[in-house]
């Protein structure tokens, strides 16, 4: 078949990249202020632990979101065209996250509050759950194949980029005084998403369909449900592409969500200091996500993959001691190899989903084995990880059995996957 232009494949990865930095921009957001200042600001009435617990138990609620949101939008995507789901996703993500920075605190509303913060995290979730395989796949169904897996990981980069303007925007409103950063400082950040939507949304409008998606599309409609038919069809990979992101989701928010957590209340640092080991880390990441992609095309997509898992399951421990010198340079180099260790999995995993599912389905089906392990890993991470601290009294050793087990059954799911590097998408 026809390849599209390379300038094309070009604009279609920047529009794709900016779009899901700006998306991940708003969520991670929501991550970093629920690590530092949610637990303060929506439930003041309880110890500081239980408090954080329950701010990431309102993180959570995004992840339980984001599997409904990649149905929701995943069935639009494969029955109407990827770019008009990438659209409103963009949108719903963007202006919720606006309304977030608007919302009255406990004091000034009670109970209320934390109530419309959940229902916002919600629709946030949402968004984002509809968002990734269409912005991935808008790449992925055009250009040479060969190199699937080096411009698909561009998309993912929009990831890193995200948490760098997340947490660079929250790093420097924490350079506030403390009071006039509870007041009104931790806002601005999410005030700001509104501006970057409309950036995103102006790129994402001037990019043309999926040429493939269409072409698919014109010779045959599918009149049936995309969810149906996918779970009909291609279970056993709905179930694989799940376990595959275990570990991926999970260490991922391990390292940029619960480290915040764990280095300010049970290791005494201060913010900058775990602030800037996160931004130095998502500039390594933004780095390795597409040297790992690329090595994917050469290699294949399951060795990377493997690797990843398998190292990130032995440096769970190393990770603790790092952290535990309470010396800023270890720290940083902590969050940062665990970072360059993820983008091992986060590399190839955009070609990788996209490549064990069909064209009728494949919004759908990426979608699904992507958002439904949100909830089971990185959505639940940081709080299972803070429980067990807390139920260890501070020892981490029971976070790092949690880990490798995360790691493990990554590590099955990708040894039962089938290599798909070679996979013609139009099949």
């Amino acid at each position: 078949m026809d390849r599209a232009p390379n300038s094309s494949v070009a604009r279609v990865v920047a529009a794709s990249f900016v779009g899901t930095a700006i998306e991940w921009y708003d969520f991670f957001l929501y991550g970093t202020a629920a690590a530092l200042v949610f637990n303060k600001l929506f439930f003041p009435t309880i110890d500081p632990v239980a408090g954080t617990m329950a701010a990431f138990g309102t993180y959570a609620v995004g992840f339980i979101a984001r599997p409904f949101g990649g149905v929701l939008f995943g069935h639009f995507g494969d029955r109407v065209g990827r770019k008009s789901a990438l659209v409103a996703t963009l949108m719903i993500v963007g202006l919720s996250t606006f309304a977030i920075g608007l919302l009255p605190t406990y004091d000034a509303a009670g109970v209320l509050a934390p109530i419309l913060l959940v229902l916002l995290r919600f629709v946030q979730g949402l968004g984002v759950g509809g968002e990734w395989a269409g912005a991935v796949l808008m790449v992925a169904e055009r250009g040479n194949p060969r190199w699937r897996g080096f411009s698909a990981s561009w998309v993912q980069a929009g990831a890193p980029v995200g948490l760098l303007l997340a947490t660079g925007a929250f790093g420097l409103v924490s350079l506030l005084p403390e009071d006039q950063f509870l007041a009104w400082g931790w806002r601005i950040p999410f005030l700001l998403g509104v501006v970057l939507t409309g950036v995103g949304l102006f790129l994402r409008l001037k990019i043309l369909e999926s040429p493939l998606f269409a072409k698919v599309l014109e010779e045959k409609p599918s009149a049936g449900l995309p969810l149906l038919e996918v779970l009909h069809k291609h279970p056993r990979n709905v179930v694989l592409a799940m376990g595959a992101r275990i570990a991926e989701n999970g260490f991922y928010y391990f390292f940029t969500v619960f480290c915040l957590s764990y280095g300010t209340q049970q290791l005494g640092l201060s913010r900058s200091v775990l602030l800037d080991g996160v931004l130095l880390a998502a500039v390594a990441h933004l780095i390795a996500v597409p040297f790992f992609g690329g090595l994917s095309d050469r290699v294949g997509r399951k060795p990377v993959y493997l690797g990843g898992a398998l190292f990130l399951a032995a440096f769970a421990f190393p990770f603790f001691q790092m952290m535990g010198t309470r010396q800023t340079e270890w720290i940083w180099a902590a969050i940062i190899i665990g970072m360059i260790g993820h983008a091992a999995m986060y590399g190839p995993q955009a070609a990788f989903l996209s490549e064990l599912f069909g064209t009728r389905v494949r919004y759908t089906g990426a979608s699904l084995g992507y958002q439904l392990a949100a909830p089971l890993s990185g959505g639940i991470a940081p709080l299972v990880a803070t429980a067990l601290l807390r139920e260890s009294g501070g020892d981490p050793w029971p976070v790092g059995v949690y880990l490798v087990g995360m790691a493990l059954v990554t590590v099955v799911a990708v040894l039962f996957a089938t290599e798909t590097r070679s996979r013609d998408l139009s099949g």
